[in-house]
């Protein structure tokens, strides 16, 4: 197993972004905030909703405290907005259990609403400097490439987190550096479609492109197209909601001009299943 340790730290320390979440001191309730957020969401979508989100509520008991109609309608356009109900639900979980303090324990992160096994290890790791292996999908393709050869990475599996603890430093801090220098590298350098491998610092080490870089398939799933899914219906239904000085609109003023009135009703049906609204008396409201 080479080491990759030394040159991607290295490589990170001169070329990491600038991101909120990366500055000193920034607090383990933002990283959280901004964990769930990052999820499917691009960067550039994420900074500008994050910063008003820490600005109007700042610890986890400011969030808990208000109904989780202004959750969902503050995530905006960031979409999935179950996040946005699962975060609210996690405030006050922090709030009721912890004090109002995010947890450090992988397992108490784990038993907070919305957090996965990759978020619970994000926050322990960036937040708090636990020593834990971290694997995102960026983390995952340069593993596949570099100690592989594989192009594209397979389907995530336990392994993920086998072969990342195993090129971890045995300290903590550079460690987590280690984690989020991958990550950085897969999102930056070690791109899905067009990698530049010559700005690679583990080039030299890299088994996918010393055999020239094949073609070894691509396992992914594809995300299925937005345009004209029950997710655009969703979405526009919710955002009318959003829009709502009241939060409430009767059903037949709900974008009643949508091409396809099944599609609407299932979109309807589908947010007030996932709690995200709620159907009384001929309206639909976001939860209170």
């Amino acid at each position: 197993m080479p080491d990759l340790a030394p040159q991607l730290i290295a490589w990170y320390r001169g070329n990491a972004r600038d991101l909120p979440w990366r500055r000193p001191g920034f607090g383990a309730w933002g990283v959280l905030v901004s964990e769930f957020m990052l999820q499917q969401t691009p960067v550039t979508r994420v900074v500008p909703q994050l910063e008003a989100w820490l600005e109007r509520w700042p610890t986890p008991a400011a969030l808990a405290a208000e109904p989780a109609s202004e959750a969902v309608r503050q995530w905006a356009n960031l979409g999935y907005p179950r996040r946005a109900l699962w975060l609210h639900r996690a405030a006050g979980e922090i709030t009721e259990r912890h004090g109002g303090v995010v947890p450090r324990d992988v397992d108490a992160l784990l038993a907070l609403s919305g957090v996965g096994a990759y978020t619970a290890r994000a926050v322990a790791v960036f937040a708090y400097g636990e020593r834990h292996p971290v694997v995102d999908t960026n983390t995952r393709r340069v593993l596949a490439r570099v100690l592989a050869g594989r192009a594209q990475p397979g389907p995530p599996s336990a392994r993920d987190l086998v072969v990342m603890e195993s090129i971890l430093p045995a300290g903590p801090a550079d460690a987590a550096v280690l984690n989020a220098a991958t990550m950085e590298l897969g999102a930056t350098v070690c791109s899905a479609r067009s990698p530049r491998c010559s700005e690679c610092p583990v080039a030299t080490e890299c088994a996918w492109l010393i055999a020239g870089r094949p073609d070894t398939g691509d396992d992914r799933r594809t995300q299925a197209r937005y345009e004209g899914s029950d997710r655009q219906a969703r979405g526009a239904v919710l955002r009318v909601l959003r829009e709502s000085p009241s939060h409430e609109v009767a059903l037949d003023a709900l974008v009643p001009d949508w091409p396809d009135g099944a599609q609407r009703a299932r979109a309807i049906a589908s947010l007030v299943a996932d709690g995200l609204a709620v159907k009384a008396e001929g309206a639909l409201s976001l939860p209170s």
